[in-house]
């Protein structure tokens, strides 16, 4: 047997049916990408307007690709995406690294408000799944793999519940329907946040308040302005790992009370405890503890970790296991991100307050109710990117879609399943 010559490339196997991308090469091409979509946007103005994230245009742009190989070359290639959750736990401890919790004081109520439309949201995007499931003839309960699980809940949620579906409802295409909307949510996520945001932007001519300051991402005429040194890089750097190790602490606890949550929570508390702890004992900074001089590498760091998580995850993308449901996904994420977009723009924004920050907490609701928090944390960079900080939202979107969402919708389904 004649071996094919691209077999024996580094970092790839199995020519021409599958071929396998290993952890490094996978990793050096999300880079790539990240490079590519911030380039396109760069000089695409529609993009920038209506704050597309740089990620998504590369990602979606190897999606795209590598669908193309499959129907055309009958070529299915897969990528070793383990590290991008790594990517996914750097940008939340540096979210909670660059938290002034006390800022929270203002608009704390806004967290209640918040949490309390995504879960009225929650029931009424099962409600609607399920009946979209009914009139398909399909078992209702199978809406809700079309609703909060795959949407609201994200691959890890889907996964979870597969096997009850399964097994115990005798619903055979669980998992797939699951997967397939979830995979059409994340993009559909991506693609309607930015002009969620920039349509309440110019509508109602809200701007930032003059004291916000970008903490996470620069805006694009201004990234030459940042100032990085050793020292404050290092020291970012090193928070950010002691922010992981306890992270990994405080993930074990939540996990022996008996709730499941996605390990990203961990991080995310463990940052904002440290941001609190270290403001408490020393206001003014200590020689390990810098605030101010490490805040510009902990903002580099989370915007490179979100990039490169979201590209990752639409390289995973197959988009082809839409095949044998895509009638029925179709109707229903076309129902369901229709739906997203007037509750963001009619309800969540005038809830919020209708402010700036409320456009902002509106776009990434995009990512709550269709994608995941990744996708509304991606949602609400490219906002802040382009218009200006919203600090106190890049607090109340990852507290609300990681922690207290996920208990939420646990129990709705839970109840819903039956």
């Amino acid at each position: 047997m004649i071996e094919s010559p691209i077999a024996r490339v580094p970092g790839i196997s199995t020519w021409p049916e599958a071929a396998t991308v290993d952890a490094l090469p996978s990793v050096t091409l999300a880079i790539l990408l990240l490079f590519v979509g911030k380039g396109l946007t760069a000089r695409i103005a529609v993009l920038r307007r209506y704050s597309i994230p740089e990620p998504v245009v590369g990602g979606v742009l190897c999606a795209a690709v590598v669908c193309a190989l499959y129907y055309g070359m009958g070529l299915q290639v897969d990528f070793e995406l383990g590290a991008r959750d790594m990517f996914l736990l750097y940008f939340f401890a540096a979210l909670g690294l660059n938290s002034n919790v006390a800022s929270l004081r203002k608009g704390g109520w806004k967290l209640v408000v918040l949490l309390a439309l995504a879960g009225f949201y929650i029931v009424f995007q099962n409600l609607v799944g399920m009946g979209l499931a009914r009139a398909w003839g399909m078992d209702p309960r199978a809406g809700l793999m079309v609703g909060s699980i795959s949407l609201t809940g994200g691959v890890g949620t889907t996964v979870a519940w597969t096997p009850h579906f399964v097994e115990e409802l005798g619903i055979a295409n669980a998992g797939e329907l699951g997967l397939a909307s979830n995979m059409v949510g994340m993009i559909a996520a991506c693609v309607v946040g930015g002009p969620i945001a920039g349509w309440l932007i110019r509508r109602h001519q809200v701007r930032p308040s003059d004291d916000a300051g970008l903490e996470v991402g620069t805006l694009y005429g201004e990234e030459e302005r940042t100032t990085l040194d050793y020292t404050g890089v290092l020291l970012a750097l090193f928070w950010l790992n002691i922010a992981l190790m306890l992270g990994q602490g405080i993930s074990y606890l939540i996990s022996e009370a008996g709730m499941l949550l996605p390990g990203f929570v961990g991080a995310l508390m463990a940052g904002i405890l440290l941001r609190l702890l270290g403001d408490l004992f020393a206001p003014n900074g200590r020689r390990m503890w810098k605030p101010e001089a490490m805040q510009p590498g902990v903002a580099l760091i989370s915007d490179i970790s979100l990039g490169l998580f979201l590209v990752m995850a639409l390289m995973g993308l197959q988009l082809w296991v839409l095949e044998s449901l895509l009638g029925f996904i179709t109707v229903a994420m076309l129902v369901q991100v229709t739906l997203v977009v007037l509750f963001s723009v009619f309800v969540v924004f005038k809830a919020m307050g209708g402010d700036y920050e409320s456009a902002v907490v509106s776009a990434g609701f995009g990512g709550i109710a269709l994608g995941s928090t990744a996708t509304a944390m991606a949602n609400m960079t490219a906002v802040a990117r382009e218009y200006g900080a919203a600090p106190r939202a890049f607090v109340i979107v990852p507290l609300v879609c990681g922690f207290f969402i996920d208990l939420a919708n646990a129990v709705i389904v839970g109840v819903m399943a039956g």
